[in-house]
Order: C-alpha cells, then structure tokens, then sequence
C-alpha cells in the first residue's frame, strides 16, 4: 500500500510511505516570494503523478488563534490548492485532526517531538529531518505513518 501524508501549508510538507516504508519527504513546492508566494500546483500534481497512491492522509487544518487575516487567507487558500490536486488526480483522502494523530503517536504539539520520533522512526531517511525547519516533513512522515496503521487496524 503506498500512502501519501500531507502538513497542508505554504510551509507544509508531504511523505510517501510504500509497505511501511519512507520512500520520501520533501517539502511542498511552491513559486514566487514574500507575500506573492504560493503553492506550485502545476509542480504538486506533477510530483504526485509519478506514484499511485492507495490513500492520501492530510491533516485536517483550520483556523489559527492569534494568525492574522491575511495569513490565515493564504494557508487557507494553499490548503485548498493542496487538496484540489489530490481530488484532480483521484486519490482518496483520509482527514486526520493534528490531535487524533499525535495521540496516537504520544506526542504533543511540540514540534521537535515530531522531529525526534521521525529520526527515531526512519533512520534511513533521517537527513530529511535533520533541520529544525523539516518538522513539516516529520510530520507528514508521521501523519502517513498514522494513516498506514489505521488501515491496518493499528491506530
């Protein structure tokens, strides 16, 4: 089963994972700087082209206490870009809220937690979370860890 973990975000991350596996994780790709920066849908849909994906896990994402309008319309609408490429492409989606899948995982909301037990977890793969900057990445490795157990009656 190859299942694809999504951090939705201009900030955010994917991870293929194949038979329990990390086969990847990168950050997503996006274009332009600044304020004009965006996701790369065009970039996205190509990089997910290349596998068939059993099941897309994302993290189910909303609004932020404390973000401002225009930051918040911007994750939003990156967000929305992520899934309309998923959807477009016909992968079927599992939502997953950041608590269940913590839970699950016994971290919390710290990110470095997230970082420590990916390293932990794919050692092969640990140089893509070597940088405080990769939890998006842990995370999506961890999410599509979630999303494998889950299926396999684990969770």
């Amino acid at each position: 089963m190859i299942i694809l973990g999504v951090d939705p975000g201009l900030n955010g991350a994917f991870a293929i994972l194949g038979d329990g596996a990390l086969i990847e994780a990168a950050d997503l790709p996006t274009m332009g700087e600044g304020a004009r920066r965006r996701l790369d849908s065009g970039a996205w849909s190509d990089t997910l082209r290349l596998t068939r994906f059993d099941l897309a896990v994302v993290e189910q994402v909303g609004a932020m206490p404390g973000q401002g309008v225009s930051s918040m319309f911007r994750f939003g609408y990156a967000a929305g870009q992520i899934i309309g490429v998923i959807d477009a492409l016909r992968i079927p989606v599992k939502w997953v809220s950041p608590a269940s899948w913590k839970r699950s995982m016994n971290i919390g909301a710290d990110k470095e937690k997230s970082r420590a037990l990916a390293i932990e977890t794919f050692p092969d793969l640990r140089d893509r979370f070597r940088r405080k900057a990769d939890h998006g990445r842990a995370e999506a490795a961890l999410i599509a860890l979630w999303g494998a157990r889950t299926q396999n009656g684990r969770a």
